[in-house]
């Protein structure tokens, strides 16, 4: 008996140093999983660390690197280095070398000393380092091209007579490919090389096809479209941007298990044609007759004697780069939930979702039927189909059938917004099995979520995160559906710290933001859209240029990664030198502006009742803004000159402000929602201003019966300020109101995104002015960021960014029963859920190993805390200034807590 029990005590002795045993539970390279075609000479590792023990962290780490996946050979061993640092840790060893598969590892040790065991084992492939190491050709298509441009389709055969050890195919192309090798499709992404600055920066994508080559005749197909290069973009039917051609570059390494290797290259031996694909453009849609396919045309074995050869260009390699932001992938598919006949005879198909992709569609009919697929996103108040919105836009795919048996199309090189699709010239029933919905968006990992007691926000927040999926599509789009599709600078600056709560947008910002500084002018001024397809002169406006400090910042204080504030340093400075060079006396007073865009107006108005702000007031502040976000890279780079010069100039900003804008009572020039948010979210006001300016704030919005009337550039802020001056109250029920203009008020009209208007749909089912009222537009959803910041608390300190230093402070309140949140950070999970049960707030949290957290718990005493049933220890009284509110913060290492305390929060209801 007493062995048993000493079995049992060893047993269970080893099962808790199991679960205490610090682990390495998820490795990253570049911020992504076993990337492919990385030209960075010194790639930065992350990882992720597990323990069920509490206050656990790391003291060291070590890195190993080998060419070998048994690591028989090192090439670079960072030995045992002193430091907690567990994300973007740099590669320090020897030179590496072009198209190399590197295999890494790393191990830690906690603050017992104890180490874990090795990680699991990474890898990355090195692309190519040195534009000389390019030896395809540019090819374009060797006949005469059709007025419609049809997509050109290329082919070569090759020859591989060994056994293939691994293939690395490097591709890109004016304009946007689909490449296949033996009819298999190389890699899952689509509108591929993305969009970026052409004409500075073209990416180029690495894919391993070790396992679509054959011993024997291999066979590379490429199709191009036109796509963003030099289809149609921007306004006016503006084709040709970049270039009138289409042309693809390719290149192929193939290395043999004998060792030895050959190169298969885009040059003048292959051969074009065209085939189903008869047209293709982004905003008008794709049209594929069946009739033309070449079947078989990427198999070996196919007759191509009656195809052209090829023009070989020489446009050289200079503008070349790698890809490092994830690319387009198909992601949820939505099989049709009603197939409906409208009152003139349409017949719809309602998929139930706004979002951004196409249709895949099953069809069965005669040769030559013409089938006709239109895209909307809303029916109007008679339930007919509705595409005034998209203006020019056709938004129409083409499908001309074969009439052998039943066929499978979908598009290629467009994309379009939609919830519903029209269809005509199919003289059958539909099938709701017919038709399936696709998805398309930037592969980015989802890692907020955000749910509470009421139903309505919780829609609200599913609103949000569609909104970003449906215009996250390699750059960051303003409206997914109608002849436009654009990098709108101010829309994503607004947006981007919600955007990083519900998705990983390091590497997507991080590629965009290097767009901006190639489009920002000589002068430093950042252009309205980037990629800027709108001119030389659609540039400087207040809050679209702040992308250049505003997201560079955000995302630094979101993944705690130094290098994008380096990178963009020298765009931010160039911003703010160019509002410095456009201001007179420090006051920014000239130049076009957009100024709240989308305000709250009224027709006819009488009395004042639209809330205009003053666009030079407004460009004023954030003059201000950026200029204190460059003094904040500017301190965290260790670049002092400047951190004490534009210190100096800050302050001139903000005294030219209160000169020009403020009585000496503090009211406003301008009396708006926006101008108070602005004013007091910047810190544009003297300290003895800021109480009584909150107030007029809050006057202002009952005056408006607790409704907003903000636009693009004062809603992201409202709440914030409304909380942090001791108004949370008030901002649940701007939350919470649900009748025009507010969050909820489309949400109650029954919108699965977020509008671009207020009322883009009126209460009456009519439409707001069709030339600009787009359904799917993310800019409104920054409410977003105070659901999670502020209401449910979860938030990080500048001194430990990238949630090192975590900072939880929920808000509890509005009626709500309960709200949580839970983020996947490069640490790991943080978490924060409030919920009321009878008359005690249950408050638990979760913290990742090797971070810290100040936890703010919503109580008046210590002694009525709890933490996991037991009376809380350490706790300290604290109270936000401007605040009424009471909470008692305690430091907290890794763990799960539970905490539990009276009531005592506002409950804020709409009148």
């Amino acid at each position: 008996m007493r062995r048993i029990f000493t079995l049992v005590t060893v047993f269970t002795l080893v099962a808790t140093f199991a679960q205490a045993q610090i682990s390495v539970n998820k490795i990253l390279c570049e911020n992504r999983t076993n990337p492919i075609g990385l030209d960075n000479t010194q790639p930065r590792f992350t990882w992720e660390l597990a323990s069920a023990a509490f206050n656990v962290s790391q003291t060291a780490y070590q890195i190993r690197v080998s060419t070998h996946s048994d690591f028989r050979k090192i090439i670079w061993d960072s030995k045992k280095v002193a430091s907690d640092s567990s994300v973007h840790v740099g590669y320090k060893g020897k030179a590496l070398s072009s198209h190399t598969k590197y295999y890494w590892q790393v191990k830690v040790w906690d603050n017992t000393k104890k180490a874990s065991a090795w990680s699991e084992t990474g890898y990355w492939i090195t692309s190519l380092f040195n534009t000389t190491e390019w030896r395809a050709k540019w090819i374009g298509p060797g006949f005469t091209e059709d007025s419609l441009r049809a997509s050109p389709m290329f082919r070569k055969a090759f020859s591989s007579t060994k056994k293939v050890s691994s293939a690395i195919a490097y591709i890109t192309a004016h304009g946007l490919y689909e490449a296949q090798i033996n009819g298999h499709r190389v890699g899952d992404a689509y509108l591929t090389p993305g969009w970026t600055s052409y004409g500075k920066r073209l990416q180029y994508q690495a894919y391993d096809v070790t396992d679509l080559l054959a011993i024997g005749n291999n066979v590379v197909g490429v199709t191009l479209g036109s796509g963003w290069y030099r289809g149609l973009i921007g306004f006016s039917n503006n084709q040709n941007f970049y270039g009138k051609d289409v042309a693809l570059l390719f290149q192929l390494h193939v290395t043999y298990a004998d060792g030895t290797s050959e190169v298969v290259l885009s040059d003048g031996s292959w051969k074009s044609s065209t085939g189903e694909i008869t047209y293709a453009e982004i905003y008008n849609g794709e049209t594929i007759d069946a009739r033309k396919i070449k079947k078989g045309w990427a198999l070996n074995g196919y007759n191509d004697a009656g195809w052209s050869g090829v023009q070989v260009m020489d446009y050289g390699f200079k503008t070349l780069l790698a890809t490092y932001n994830e690319p387009i992938r198909k992601h949820e598919t939505f099989k049709a939930l009603r197939v409906l006949k409208t009152k003139k005879n349409e017949h719809i198909v309602d998929f139930g979702q706004n979002l951004v992709g196409w249709v895949k569609i099953r069809l069965k009919g005669k040769k030559g039927q013409k089938i006709t697929i239109s895209h909307a996103e809303v029916l109007d108040k008679d339930g007919n189909f509705y595409t005034d919105n998209l203006r020019a836009a056709k938004a129409q795919d083409i499908y001309i059938l074969s009439g052998d048996g039943v066929e499978l199309f979908e598009p290629h090189f467009t994309f379009h917004g939609f919830q519903f699709i029209k269809v005509e010239g199919y003289n059958a029933d539909l099938n709701p099995d017919d038709f399936t919905a696709v998805a398309l968006y930037s592969d980015m990992n989802p890692t907020g979520s955000f749910s509470s007691s009421n139903a309505l926000v919780n829609q609200l927040q599913h609103n949000i995160q569609w909104g970003q999926k449906g215009n996250f599509l390699d750059v960051p789009t303003d409206c997914p559906q109608r002849d436009e599709r654009l990098g709108w600078t101010g829309d994503a600056q607004v947006f981007s710290r919600t955007a990083s709560f519900n998705m990983n947008v390091d590497n997507f910002f991080s590629k965009w933001l290097k767009d901006i500084t190639a489009d920002q002018t000589e002068k430093g001024a950042v252009p309205f859209v980037v990629p800027n397809v709108l001119g030389k002169g659609a540039v400087g406006s207040a809050g679209w240029g702040e992308a250049a400090t505003v997201i560079p910042w955000n995302m630094y204080v979101a993944y705690g990664d130094k290098q994008v504030l380096k990178d963009q340093y020298g765009s931010m400075k160039a911003w703010v030198d160019y509002m410095k060079n456009q201001a007179k006396d420090d006051l920014w007073n000239t130049g076009f502006h957009f100024g709240d865009w989308l305000f709250y107006s009224v027709n006819d108005d009488t009395d004042g009742t639209s809330a205009v702000t003053d666009k030079y007031l407004i460009a004023q502040c954030f003059y201000a803004y950026s200029t204190q976000l460059l003094i904040n890279a500017a301190q965290v780079l260790g670049k002092t000159d400047d951190y004490e010069a534009y210190g100096k100039n800050l302050k001139r900003i903000k005294d030219a402000f209160v000169r020009e804008y403020v009585t000496s009572n503090g009211r406003m020039v301008s009396g708006t929602q926006t101008a108070y948010v602005l004013a007091l979210n910047f810190d544009m006001l003297p300290e003895d201003l800021r109480p009584q300016a909150a107030a007029r704030l809050v006057d202002n919005i009952k005056k408006y019966n607790d409704h907003l009337t903000t636009g693009f550039l004062g809603t992201p802020y409202l709440c914030h300020v409304l909380s942090r001056f001791g108004y949370t109250d008030e901002a649940y029920k701007l939350l919470l109101q649900d009748t025009y203009p507010s969050w909820l008020y489309p949400v109650k009209m029954g919108a699965t995104t977020i509008w671009e208007r207020w009322d883009g749909i009126k209460p009456d089912k009519t439409f707001e002015t069709p030339t600009m009222n787009s359904f799917n537009h993310y800019s409104y959803g920054a409410i977003g960021d105070w659901m999670y910041r502020v209401m449910v608390g979860l938030d990080t300190y500048n001194d430990g960014p990238g949630y090192k230093h975590i900072k939880i402070m929920p808000h509890p309140g509005g009626g709500f029963t309960n709200a949580s949140a839970s983020l996947q950070t490069y640490y790991g999970t943080v978490s924060s859920a409030w919920a009321i049960g009878g008359d005690r707030l249950n408050f638990d949290v979760e913290i990742p190993v090797n971070t810290t957290a100040s936890v703010y718990i919503p109580a008046k005493d210590a002694a009525n805390v709890t933490d996991g049933g037991k009376p809380l220890k350490n706790g300290k009284p604290y109270q936000p200034a401007n605040s009424k509110e009471n909470y008692i913060m305690v430091e907290l290492g890794s763990g799960t807590y539970h905490f539990t305390a009276p009531i005592e929060v506002q409950k804020a209801t709409v009148k």
